[in-house]
């Protein structure tokens, strides 16, 4: 039984919808307000302020002195999830019982804060460093919601902290490189919802199995855990001419064993308390060419193509070295994702007004990480269309403040259709779409000492 419903429970709680994730997946793409406001276009071949080490560490080579640039981007996410649930069992003979499972706003608003330094040593080498956070999510439903055995809460965090190096080469060519620490936490939680009551209420259901069903809001699973890891980046630039650029950045994937304690109904440890538990978890690779021109004496247009490994994120396990399945096995495959390798498009333009003032705007196209027939309630992910503008103010010879807006659209619905098996009574079929934007606002201060 606890492995029937820790299939249920953990399944979808572990990632649940990356409502807090602008990028495909769960990627967050708001390292900089700088960036936001051009929709990151050509941000591997850009060096605003020193943010631009966060994309490519090759960037720093274009940064002179001293310099400092800290900020945050707020995301207002605006998602429904709607849909049904419908539940057949032979204790209902032919019936085919359908619950209402739709959800609004299930996301809050939050802040993502960033911070760089950069620090030019001589002619040829420049380090610096970055922290900010390239994976996130937060999501929350009721703990008596149609759909809480899916998973009702959810927050996934990391925060990523880069020592990076940059050396010129020659008046053409730079290389960065530099080493990534990532530190991710995670508490996830299931619930059972407020229909396993009328299961429970079945004349014909033996008492013995109406004994072992929760009540509705009862935990199912609560699963924390927190692990540090490291990957590594490189980069590079080529300055074709003095109005031409292109760069080139690449980051390695991160592997996380999110190492804590499970509690719950499913999770019962010794006298009544927790068990110990991990989940492995592979933070993709991914990768960006980009390109810089400068057209005219105030007027520059810049490109982006992006691309992200997210097929290493093809199934959920779960480990419980002190608990072993019924398979004999010390591990369980909760999950099948099967996600896919995505790309991303971009294009922006940055004009001067004068010496005090710059305007940014820009578009681009996030794929999605997902086929229709693998989505899931877990992370219903589709296209993203972004539009973005932004602004830039000399406030002193030192001091620059950036401000960014953008709006993303979810490109269409993003139909879902999953099945799970409650204690081999019933089959649990969720039917419905994702749908919704999200807002961007961000602030970034860069100075020059």
């Amino acid at each position: 039984m606890k492995k029937t419903v820790l299939t249920l429970a953990v399944a979808a709680v572990v990632f649940q919808m990356p409502f807090h994730a602008q990028a495909a997946g769960f990627q967050l793409a708001e390292y900089s307000a700088t960036g936001l406001g051009r929709a990151f276009a050509g941000e591997a071949a850009m060096a605003d302020n020193a943010a631009a080490q966060s994309r490519n560490p090759a960037m720093l080579n274009y940064l002179a002195g001293r310099q400092l640039s800290a900020g945050a981007i707020y995301v207002m996410p605006n998602i429904d999830v709607t849909g049904d649930i419908a539940i057949s069992s032979p204790l209902l003979g032919s019936e085919v019982i359908h619950i209402p499972a739709s959800a609004h706003d299930v996301a809050g608003d939050a802040p993502v804060p960033n911070f760089y330094y950069s620090n030019q040593l001589n002619d040829q080498w420049t380090w610096g460093l970055a922290v900010n956070s390239n994976y996130g999510l937060a999501t929350e439903i009721e703990s008596t919601h149609a759909a809480a055995i899916f998973g009702n809460s959810t927050a996934v965090t990391t925060v990523e902290f880069n020592p990076n190096i940059a050396y010129r080469v020659n008046e053409q060519f730079t290389l960065g490189a530099g080493l990534r620490v990532v530190y991710g936490e995670g508490e996830i939680g299931a619930s059972a919802p407020y229909w396993i009551e009328g299961i429970k209420a079945i004349p014909t259901l033996p008492d013995a199995i109406k004994a072992q069903l929760p009540s509705a809001g009862t935990s199912l699973k609560s699963m924390e855990g927190d692990d540090i890891s490291m990957g590594w980046k490189a980069g590079a630039s080529w300055q074709i001419n003095k109005d031409h650029r292109l760069g080139l950045a690449y980051h390695s994937g991160v592997k996380l064993d999110l190492d804590g304690k499970a509690s719950g109904l499913v999770y019962v440890g010794p006298e009544g308390g927790h068990i110990d538990g991990y989940l492995p978890l592979e933070l993709p690779a991914f990768a960006e060419l980009a390109s810089y021109h400068q057209l005219t004496e105030n007027w520059a247009m810049h490109a982006s193509v992006n691309w992200t490994q997210w097929s290493v994120f093809d199934q959920l396990v779960a480990y419980f070295p002190n608990e072993k399945p019924s398979n004999g096995e010390d591990f369980d495959v909760v999950k099948e994702e099967n996600f896919k390798d995505n790309w991303r498009y971009a294009v922006g333009t940055t004009y001067s007004i004068n010496h005090d003032w710059l305007l940014r705007a820009g578009v681009a196209l996030d794929q999605t990480a997902v086929n229709d027939k693998d989505r899931t309630t877990t992370i219903p992910d589709t296209n993203r269309l972004w539009f973005s503008v932004g602004a830039g103010y000399q406030a002193t010879e030192k001091l620059t403040v950036d401000f960014a807006l953008t709006y993303i659209k979810m490109s269409g619905d993003a139909p879902i259709n999953e099945t799970q098996n409650l204690l081999n009574l019933a089959q649990i079929n969720f039917n419905g779409d994702a749908t919704g934007d999200v807002w961007l606002a961000g602030v970034q201060f860069s100075y020059k000492m």
